[in-house]
């Protein structure tokens, strides 16, 4: 049966989803249980994916025994490899986790959250997997229709920003597809290598070069790339707290994920180095979202708004970092995508944890926490670290990359970028660390009531907990693992630049 692995990966939390109400019907608890057996067996099936890769190479995978370029294709490799077992884990991490937050803030519909979250799932790794580029339009829009049901069910103004979540992501997602249709007028084929075949000979006409500007301006609303995201950070921020863990650290990432293949799959290095200036494009764009994200992050006083800002900064550190193509720059952006997915999910879990405690994520809310909750905060500070890039975390490697890459590139302006954000990360982290220890006055609020004895133990429940503590570990274990995720998985990726 894990023969069939890429196809497995996709049908089981699709065939989850589907049965999900029936169990609902029969008992709504249970739902919950579903949903973290469909996902556990999911994620086993995405790691044995990923490890007959490293075995045996590509696996190809032609559903129905069609033959491509007429069927469509399932291509798994070491990138999407990579990137099928991160959505898995955090997909099974999040539906873990979020059986006491659902419980608190979604009482009355779990049998639809949890339904949701499973088609929600399955459009990530549809779109991991996929080696076609119309199927690959079809698990988008799967993905996102399930993502604004997911996130409208929030907060106060949930609603509002999912609707500024749908215009923007229905652009996007419109963008793409032009950019598939002009595609398919000129190569009369979908399927990702018969077309890479065929581009080549028609990188001098206007059409492709079309597509292409549709492809990726499509992809950057997706990724939320400065100055087109302004529906992230009202759309994580209102969203339930599982939501906001599963969605906040796959969304953009599987976009980048999309953006590097189309650049160096779908179509040659050299047509974005040479033929077309793309690569200094997004180096410049890298440099303002990095900028835009950093600086937005330290006006803010809530708490998931502020992670919101640095997700953006992150996906800059992406784009950028493709965008200097070389190899080194290429493999820290590569493993930047694993380690902010990572990153992201951790502090996510610590925003969820901090709302079902006090009912609010605000920054004001931390005041007291490293004596309420020692363990929870120890993960945040982990977290923290990796983001600010503090060795042995893993954020420190792929910074180091992207550093080195900028060197080797000569582009200076955004080394002294990559270094000023990370000097703003401390400053915004350390501010949370000086509110969960109640010191002084921060932004206008007051820390602490003056009497420690009203501060007692409070740890968060244990079925949020133990995710939050996995990430914890996962992000020293991939920062001192990282040469061998290197060697193993992200060598294979890099295109020849």
């Amino acid at each position: 049966m894990l023969d069939h692995g890429p196809v497995l990966a996709v049908g089981i939390p699709l065939m989850a989803s589907f049965l999900c109400p029936l169990i609902g019907w029969w008992r709504k608890r249970a739902c919950y249980a579903w949903a973290i057996i469909s996902l556990f067996f999911c994620f086993l099936v995405s790691l044995h994916t990923l490890h007959s890769v490293i075995q045996g190479g590509t696996i190809r995978y032609r559903l129905g025994g069609w033959m491509p370029p007429f069927g469509i294709e399932y291509v798994v490799d070491h990138l999407n490899g990579m990137m099928l077992v991160v959505v898995s884990a955090i997909s099974l991490l999040a539906v873990v986790y979020s059986g006491k937050s659902v419980e608190q803030e979604l009482p009355d519909r779990r049998v639809y959250f949890f339904t949701v979250f499973l088609l929600q799932v399955t459009g990530f790794l549809g779109i991991v997997i996929t080696g076609d580029l119309f199927n690959l339009y079809v698990f988008l829009e799967i993905a996102s229709l399930a993502g604004y049901a997911l996130i409208a069910v929030g907060e106060d103004g949930a609603p509002l920003a999912t609707f500024r979540y749908i215009v923007m992501g229905t652009v996007g997602a419109c963008f793409y597809l032009i950019g598939v249709g002009y595609i398919y007028v000129n190569t009369g084929s979908l399927n990702m290598e018969d077309v890479a075949g065929m581009l080549p000979n028609l990188y001098h006409s206007r059409v492709v070069v079309t597509a292409a500007a549709f492809l990726l301006a499509g992809l950057a609303v997706k990724m939320a790339l400065f100055p087109v995201h302004t529906w992230l950070p009202d759309a994580y921020t209102k969203a339930p707290s599982a939501s906001s863990m599963l969605i906040a650290p796959l969304m953009t990432k599987i976009s980048l994920y999309v953006m590097i293949r189309i650049l160096y799959s779908l179509f040659e290095p050299r047509f974005s180095v040479t033929v077309l200036p793309i690569t200094e494009i997004m180096i410049w764009a890298g440099v303002v979202t990095i900028l835009g994200g950093a600086l937005m992050a330290l006006a803010q006083v809530d708490f998931k708004r502020m992670l919101c800002y640095i997700l953006i900064a992150e996906v800059g550190y992406v784009v950028g970092g493709v965008g200097l193509a070389n190899d080194t720059a290429f493999k820290g952006a590569v493993l930047h995508i694993l380690n902010d997915a990572v990153m992201t999910a951790g502090l996510f879990t610590i925003a969820g944890i901090v709302m079902f405690k006090t009912g609010s994520h605000r920054l004001s809310d931390f005041t007291g926490l490293f004596r309420k909750m020692p363990v929870t905060m120890a993960a945040f500070v982990v977290g923290a670290l990796s983001v600010i890039g503090v060795p042995p975390t893993c954020g420190f490697f792929s910074k180091w990359y992207l550093v080195h890459g900028s060197i080797i590139a000569k582009h200076w302006t955004f080394l002294i970028v990559l270094l000023f954000s990370s000097l703003v990360s401390v400053i915004l982290f350390f501010r949370v660390i000086e509110i969960g220890y109640g010191f002084g006055v921060s932004h206008g609020v007051h820390h602490g009531d003056g009497d420690e004895r009203k501060i007692r133990f409070d740890e968060a429940p244990l079925g949020m907990l133990i995710p939050t503590i996995v990430v914890a570990l996962a992000l020293i274990l991939i920062g001192l693992y990282n040469q061998t995720i290197l060697s193993k998985i992200i060598d294979f990726t890099v295109p020849g630049l």
